[in-house]
């Protein structure tokens, strides 16, 4: 007597987000994020001119760059010897998403982003954000990614939102070799990797009493350690933008 193996579960796919300040923003208020936060792009990380556009503090800054063989690379011989991130529960510093969801990779950067520090006081309460935060912090990382995965609000907001950019929008099923990383400043004062294709949130050092995520040392920890290691590798032209959250303009 022959059995037949259930079939094995499809993986999700969601539209690819674009990178662009105001579908983030329009996708993470709809969700239930306080208006008085909004994304804005950040021009340079060497003029002050320049940084001066951006309102402060920043809460939480994404880095956007094609994916290169030196970042997977480095990617893998990081994680090499790291267990896989187990946390959960309030004693958690940060709160850290495993992505599971194809072409979601923006998606859990802004989750990590209004998840965690000074930005995750400013969801409503009892908005579908603040629920679904609420659900994944007793969860362990392999529970929050099912969660994310079943949340039908997160997904039908993901997918309004990834119709309404300057571009077409690709298919679920296209390829895509953006990746967003995102680096918050948790409320011990540390600034955090937060990568859901990581084994877990990578810990990058502290950072001085009142400095934001695009002070000097956040950038010098964060964004520029993974230019220089890119420029080292003879890697070509380097092709990144940066996305932070901040107060909105008035």
């Amino acid at each position: 007597m022959s059995t037949t193996a259930p079939p094995s579960k499809k993986p999700k796919r969601f539209i690819p987000l674009e990178n662009n300040p105001e579908v983030m923003t329009t996708l993470l208020h709809n969700l239930g994020l306080s208006p008085t936060l909004q994304f804005h792009d950040v021009y340079s990380i060497s003029d002050p001119d320049l940084l001066s556009f951006v309102p402060r503090p920043a809460h939480a800054l994404l880095l956007v760059f094609p994916v290169s063989q030196t970042y997977e690379k480095f990617r893998h011989e990081e994680d090499a010897e790291k267990k896989e991130y187990e946390g959960s529960g309030e004693g958690e510093e940060v709160v850290w998403y495993k992505q599971t969801i194809g072409n979601a990779c923006g998606l859990i950067g802004l989750l990590h982003g209004v998840s965690n520090g000074v930005a995750r006081g400013l969801v409503r309460e009892g908005s579908e954000l603040d629920q679904l935060i609420r659900k994944a912090v007793p969860l362990k990382p392999r529970e929050r990614a099912e969660l994310l995965e079943e949340t039908e609000a997160l997904e039908t907001a993901h997918q309004a939102a990834a119709q309404t950019g300057d571009s077409a929008a690709p298919s679920a099923d296209d390829s895509i070799d953006l990746h967003y990383v995102c680096f918050v400043k948790s409320e011990k004062g540390d600034l955090w990797e937060m990568d859901g294709r990581r084994k877990g949130p990578l810990n990058r050092g502290s950072l001085p009493e009142g400095e934001d995520v695009l002070g000097p040392t956040a950038l010098e920890k964060g964004v520029k350690a993974f230019l220089k290691r890119e420029e080292e590798a003879g890697g070509g032209e380097l092709r990144f933008s940066l996305v932070t959250l901040a107060p909105a303009l008035d």
